[in-house]
């Protein structure tokens, strides 16, 4: 059986199972990465930049403004199946990578962080432990991510680049992450979709699939 219209052989539906897999060990590993960085005892650093922004309360963009645009990519690549697998793979490499540094760096709450609400989405976000480490940015890299997956569609790779720059900027006046912290996702999403391009050839071929 295939879907979408045919695009979905046995050997891609197989892949995109296995794309899945990953995907779910990966989001399993950094919930208890985060769990056991939210355990350790550490202390907050001196930050330049944040020692001058103003302390803004920007959830609406963090919390709720990042399930939108996990809710929009999932669309977004179910509208266009071949960039589905090679997606799933990369990002799940990135989360899987997020999680080994939040487990190994430990830096404390900077002080005056924004902390999440109360409302829904809010507990959501706290109960994936989507709040937990700082370096580096998932706010910053999937949408950079996201923008180099999709860099040949010209729109939503500018979309994408807005976003990562429209977080990035949330997260620090709103004092969640260090400026490190954002500063280096880009270059470590790139990192990372190089190695999934590398690791992924044939479902990163499937881009190309018209």
């Amino acid at each position: 059986m295939t879907l979408f219209n045919g695009f979905f052989t046995k050997e891609r539906t197989r892949s995109l199972l296995v794309a899945l897999v990953i995907c779910a060990l990966a989001v399993v590993f950094q919930f208890y990465a985060s769990a056991y960085s939210n355990r350790v005892p550490s202390n907050s650093v001196p930050d330049l930049i944040l020692g001058i922004l103003p302390i803004v309360n920007l959830n609406a963009i963090i919390v709720e403004g990042a399930f939108a645009v996990m809710v929009g990519t999932v669309i977004l690549l179910l509208s266009k199946p071949r960039y589905l697998i090679f997606a799933i793979k990369a990002g799940a490499i990135f989360i899987a990578t997020r999680a080994v540094f939040i487990a190994v760096t430990h830096l404390g709450i900077y002080p005056g962080q924004i902390n999440p609400d109360t409302g829904f989405f809010d507990k959501m976000y706290t109960g994936l432990g989507l709040e937990a480490g700082f370096f580096f940015s998932g706010h910053t890299g999937l949408p950079f991510l996201a923008a180099l997956i999709f860099w040949d569609e010209k729109f939503w790779r500018y979309i994408y680049l807005a976003l990562a720059a429209i977080f990035g900027i949330s997260v620090l006046f709103a004092h969640v992450h260090y400026t490190i912290d954002v500063l280096a996702a880009p270059y470590i999403a790139y990192s990372i979709f190089k190695m999934s391009q590398y690791f992924f050839k044939e479902d990163y071929k499937l881009i190309d699939t018209v």
